[in-house]
């Protein structure tokens, strides 16, 4: 299974009925503390680099992956934010998934930016108090804990000392 598309696989199994899926989300800051965003072109909204991870795949792999075919960036993970949960994420009209998303925060240690693939449309940095619509709410939760400086979080309750 290594190396291909583990949605489009899930899917020929079951079709258009409502899934679990995880994925990885990536806080990325500039010096200005501003949050990386990609406009998606699925939904024309906002959101963190990030996707979903494939069925062989560890969940760093998956962060740094994300990151890299969406960005171009190489990145260095750096603190665990924590697990958030999208209870009704919809691609399609049909395609339906609980998103059960790992966050982490990077730091860009080589690539330039541009965009790799035909899932964005462009990329811009925000401000907490600018930003714009976000497209799920896992990724909303991530960027508010980012800012709040809160960790090692499972749906928002804080598991460390």
């Amino acid at each position: 299974m290594k190396n291909k598309n583990y949605i489009l696989y899930l899917r020929q199994m079951v079709g258009d009925k409502k899934v679990m899926l995880n994925a990885c989300s990536v806080v990325i800051v500039n010096d200005k503390n501003e949050v990386l965003l990609q406009k998606r072109s699925d939904n024309l909204l906002w959101g963190l680099p990030g996707g979903l991870m494939e069925l062989d795949e560890f969940i760093e792999e998956c962060a740094i992956r994300e990151v890299k075919e969406e960005t171009n960036f190489d990145i260095v993970l750096t603190k665990f934010l924590g697990v958030f949960n999208n209870p009704l994420m919809r691609w399609r009209e049909k395609d339906e998934a609980r998103v059960i998303s790992f966050s982490f925060v990077g730091k860009v240690v080589g690539g330039t930016m541009q965009i790799n693939d035909s899932e964005s449309l462009e990329f811009a940095y925000f401000a907490l108090d600018k930003l714009p619509k976000i497209h799920s709410v896992d990724n909303h939760q991530t960027i508010i804990s980012y800012y709040e400086n809160k960790n090692c979080l499972v749906e928002g309750k804080s598991y460390h000392d």
